[in-house]
């Protein structure tokens, strides 16, 4: 499979590079651009990205696995991230996960069948105030319970 930037992204990528102080800063953005652009960052994107930023793609690469923001893998229409992290943790996000993969049938790196679910458990959403915390694609979903996990996956059935 061969990727390039439509008009619009190559554009946006340009405009990106004049932006940043060096190619390497405009690392994190043009994976976010390749992610909206192709759905996730494919070996493919990342091997396209380091030739337009003139870097290996084993830099590109170590940046895209580092951060959970970036998916490796096609992801259903929603990506249901739930935070594990510390304070998530000892508010019950375990049990929240357990809750959220019997909803929806799958375990944690699951797709439903229907493609319209991914669960993830990742590190830190970055919310420790108002844990127990998810995400859904840009969404934030904070002092979860069972109920409103519920409600919030119910609306997006």
């Amino acid at each position: 499979m061969s990727v390039i930037f439509s008009d619009t992204a190559k554009a946006e990528f340009d405009r990106l590079l004049t932006r940043y102080p060096d190619k390497e800063a405009v690392i994190l953005p043009s994976l976010h651009l390749a992610q909206r652009e192709f759905g996730f960052v494919s070996d493919e994107a990342i091997v396209y990205i380091a030739g337009l930023l003139g870097v290996s793609p084993a830099q590109i690469e170590g940046v895209a696995t580092f951060y959970t923001m970036y998916n490796r893998k096609p992801v259903g229409k929603y990506h249901v991230q739930v935070c594990r992290n510390i304070a998530c943790s000892l508010l019950g996000a375990e049990h929240l996960i357990e809750h959220v993969a019997g909803r929806l049938g799958v375990l944690p790196g699951g797709t439903t069948r229907d493609g319209k679910f991914t669960l993830s458990q990742v590190e830190c959403l970055g919310s420790c105030g108002t844990a127990p915390v998810m995400q859904i694609n840009d969404d934030y979903y904070e002092n979860l319970t069972e109920a409103s996990i519920d409600a919030i996956l119910e609306k997006l059935r």
